[in-house]
């Protein structure tokens, strides 16, 4: 039968003067351990909080400015204008869609036919148009707000564009 060996209370106590087992010992690494699992878990946390809100972000801005169809309708060159051409489009945007910050370097008029948009130039007032207003853009201009003014309608509206033969029609602007 296997004898119980026992420590001398004397050496035990020379490690852990106030306590001869090591108990309280023990308990404070275990405190602390506690207390670095709670602290790891915090920022484990708020790092997958600030992940989602990084997506829904992404996921929400790609989504407001692809909410929309752009259709072309016309490209032509104006022979009165070498290296000039008329671009015209139709833009239906789903109800709450919303257009990055852009600029078209062209001019651009905006004719709506359909629903309510906002419509904003840098330095310019906000304006929003009805069916049969119209709205105009320089090649200077930035466009800093192209929405939909409403939540729960569609909206649709033509564009005429006069620009740079084979331009984009919309540069997005960081």
């Amino acid at each position: 039968m296997p004898t119980k060996t026992s420590v001398p209370s004397n050496s035990l106590s020379k490690r852990f003067p106030q306590d001869p087992w090591g108990v309280s010992v023990t308990q404070d690494r275990l405190s602390r351990l506690s207390q670095h699992i709670t602290e790891r878990t915090e920022a484990m946390h708020n790092m997958k909080k600030l992940i989602l809100s990084v997506f829904i972000f992404t996921f929400g801005f790609a989504t407001a400015t692809h909410a929309q169809q752009v259709n072309t309708l016309l490209t032509k060159q104006l022979p009165e204008a070498p290296g000039k051409e008329i671009e015209v489009i139709t833009v239906n945007y789903a109800p709450g869609a919303v257009d990055a910050i852009h600029r078209h370097d062209a001019h651009a008029v905006v004719y709506v036919l359909e629903g309510e948009v906002e419509m904003q130039v840098r330095g310019g007032t906000l304006q929003r148009l009805g069916p049969g207003q119209v709205f105009y853009e320089s090649p200077e201009d930035v466009h800093t707000v192209s929405r939909n003014a409403s939540k729960t309608k569609p909206a649709k509206f033509v564009v005429f564009f006069i620009k740079n033969e084979g331009a984009p029609i919309l540069t997005p602007v960081h």
